[in-house]
């Protein structure tokens, strides 16, 4: 999952080497934090939100799989 919101962001960024994911799991769900440089962080959000609610639908479709609870957090 980590791997999948690291492409997901450098795609949507202009400066895709400020990226950069830390996780913290639990039992049962696991939290990701997404870092982008401030200038990014715009277009990371997306108009009214919808690029960061796709990439969130797009995570947690990934946990499911793995029977986990996804959170995406997405921090300048």
């Amino acid at each position: 999952m980590k791997e999948l919101l690291e492409l997901l962001a450098k795609a949507v960024v202009d400066d895709p080497d400020s990226v950069h994911v830390s996780v913290v799991e639990g039992e049962r769900s696991i939290i990701l934090q997404l870092h982008v440089a401030p200038d990014d962080l715009g277009k990371v959000i997306g108009k009214q939100g919808r690029i960061a609610k796709a990439i969130r639908v797009i995570v947690k479709a990934s946990a499911v799989k793995e029977g986990k609870k996804a959170i995406v957090e997405i921090i300048d």
